[in-house]
């Protein structure tokens, strides 16, 4: 089962990232900005644990961003001081196309499924997540 469940979501990954790129973004991109949308203000090192990568990462997919004008960091910091980064209104733009075209891409796994189907499946895949994250849905 995890080998499939591995390579189901390798492929789900590149066509999401395939949908993203014609908004200029990758799904790391779409993670940061998703949950600074959620969650304005988050530090760098918590954007970072949130997505398991390194804060240097993370401060270039941040760095990339800023450089779309997709988020602003606010009022300048001082080193040891935390930024203030808040997504832009057209960073929430973005954010909601970039959604409509994830949303595609489930469409597209899952042509064929009835509605019942499909929310059956949902169910299934948020108990193995919750299970596999101790229940807090936090990965």
């Amino acid at each position: 089962m995890a080998v499939f469940l591995i390579s189901l979501g390798r492929r789900a990954l590149d066509a999401v990232d395939g949908r993203l790129r014609e908004h200029g973004l990758s799904y790391h991109h779409l993670s940061a900005l998703g949950h600074l949308h959620r969650q304005p203000g988050l530090s760098y090192s918590e954007l970072a644990r949130r997505a398991r990568v390194t804060v240097q990462s993370m401060q270039a997919t941040v760095a990339h961003l800023e450089d779309q004008q997709l988020v602003d960091r606010g009022a300048a910091t001082s080193r040891g001081r935390r930024a203030d980064l808040r997504v832009t209104e057209r960073g929430a733009q973005v954010l909601t196309a970039a959604e409509t075209a994830v949303r595609a891409v489930d469409d597209q796994l899952l042509d064929g499924f009835s509605d019942s189907q499909r929310a059956q499946l949902e169910t299934a895949l948020q108990r193995v997540f919750l299970a596999g994250s101790g229940g807090t849905g936090q990965q």
